[in-house]
């Protein structure tokens, strides 16, 4: 995360320094063109935000199933084995 992170930042400098280069002499074009470069970059770290958070909810949600997948079944049998017992029980009509 703070690699891609990092990468963002250093990808950011890089279009200013592209953005400054293009526009040497005005300065408003130049600040212009830094903010649209800056919302851009914020919106590709909110989106590589969002996907590791879905990633790691995904990955808790996994681990969760796994952990109580044995816990699911052994319940689905008690339940089984009750229905069972109060099927017996009930009378016949």
């Amino acid at each position: 995360m703070k690699a891609s992170l990092l990468f963002l930042l250093a990808c950011t400098a890089v279009l200013a320094v592209g953005a400054r280069a293009d526009t040497p002499e005005e300065p408003k074009a130049l600040v212009q063109k830094v903010q649209e470069l800056a919302q851009k970059a914020s919106a590709m770290a909110k989106d590589a935000f969002s996907r590791v958070r879905d990633s790691e909810a995904a990955q808790q949600a996994r681990q969760w199933l796994v952990d109580n997948a044995e816990l699911a079944k052994q319940r689905l049998v008690w339940l089984k084995e009750q229905l069972a017992e109060l099927w017996k029980k009930t009378p016949a009509m």
